[in-house]
């Protein structure tokens, strides 16, 4: 086993090496003496066999109640600890955390692994709250469009109602179907991606042109919050990748930026070329995002907007990781609450 570049120090130190030596020895050194004093003394070799035997059994039981107090009060201490700290985490505690044993401030291999548990409960406690946050959003993003549906379904089933009334009701259970066709093909995409059964098509295309189509598609959305756009892109910014899984990175920041800008708000998009790579920027001048919310948000179904007032399904900004990561790319964001937020793509040319 290699190794951990981390460990700069030994649990059982030399000092126990040598003390456990010098017992020994002293032990030793008793036997020859009582050997030696008891065949001057006295020649009955039964006398002398008598007292070596109670010799033997007395040292033999001191050295194991000694070498038992080693045991359990140098060896076995940490891992006691170890033992007790992860029947709390068993039992649902992932709050527990190990304070280091050493006072040096160096590591040795006890150090190391709770540090290691450390973290584990750390990365327990994060995904304990990300299933809540998965049962509470999945559950609030299925039962409100089903909820839609069933009672205008309920509605149009009634004969007082005009044409224009049904035909605006089915509208709102189309509106209400298609965002459930959305959250399942967001949460299939999702896993496909996971379980990497999607293989990118790398292939060179221009960059700058797919941006510039993905951008077209929000016109309308962009004219009615009379959002101002500003995009600046290098020209024939050609790069070998798959193109198709871009498009739903780009869509994905560009809907997001629009959702979250408010109107007469104004959204800057920008590409350029980086050394060996390609940077693309969606920015806004939105609500903005908590930091402790930073953290999560590219974690499935999570939503920073717990009040779920903007339509969404904590799919989208996961997916775009997921693509990216890959893609061999990579995702940045800053941002600050009331001032807006900056997401940067670096993808490899």
């Amino acid at each position: 086993m290699k190794k951990d570049p981390r460990i700069n120090a030994k649990s059982i130190t030399l000092k126990s090496y040598v003390a456990i030596f010098l017992t020994m020895l002293v032990f030793c050194s008793c036997y020859e003496w009582i050997y030696f004093s008891q065949y001057k003394k006295n020649a009955d070799m039964i006398y002398i066999c008598l007292s070596m035997l109670t010799y033997i059994v007395v040292i033999s039981l001191t050295v194991c109640v000694l070498f038992y107090l080693f045991r359990k009060e140098i060896l076995l201490r940490p891992v006691y600890r170890l033992c007790e700290a992860a029947q709390k985490v068993a039992k649902g505690d992932f709050s527990v955390r190990l304070s280091p044993m050493r006072k040096d401030g160096k590591k040795d291999e006890f150090e190391v692994l709770f540090e290691d548990f450390n973290t584990m409960t750390a990365e327990l406690a994060s995904i304990e709250m990300l299933k809540n946050d998965f049962v509470s959003n999945v559950s609030h993003e299925l039962k409100t469009p089903l909820a839609v549906i069933q009672n205008y379904a309920t509605i149009l089933q009634s004969d007082e109602l005009s044409e224009q009334e049904r035909r605006e009701y089915s509208e709102r259970i189309g509106d209400a179907a298609n965002r459930l066709s959305i959250l399942v093909t967001n949460i299939l995409q999702v896993n496909r991606l996971e379980n990497q059964k999607i293989k990118p098509a790398l292939k060179p295309f221009n960059l700058s042109e797919s941006l510039s189509r993905c951008i077209l598609n929000y016109d309308s959305q962009l004219d009615e919050k009379q959002i101002e756009l500003d995009t600046q892109m290098d020209q024939n910014l050609i790069i070998d990748s798959d193109e198709n899984l871009l498009d739903m990175v780009w869509n994905n920041l560009i809907s997001n930026a629009v959702k979250f800008t408010p109107e007469q708000g104004e959204i800057a998009i920008e590409a350029k070329k980086e050394q060996n790579s390609v940077l693309v920027s969606v920015s806004d001048n939105g609500c903005g995002i908590a930091e402790e919310s930073l953290h999560h948000i590219f974690d499935k179904f999570y939503q920073a907007d717990t009040s779920h007032a903007t339509h969404g399904n904590g799919l989208g900004l996961a997916l775009v990781k997921r693509i990216l990561d890959l893609l061999g790319g990579d995702i940045s964001v800053i941002s600050t609450v009331g001032i807006g937020s900056i997401f940067t793509v670096k993808l490899p040319i």
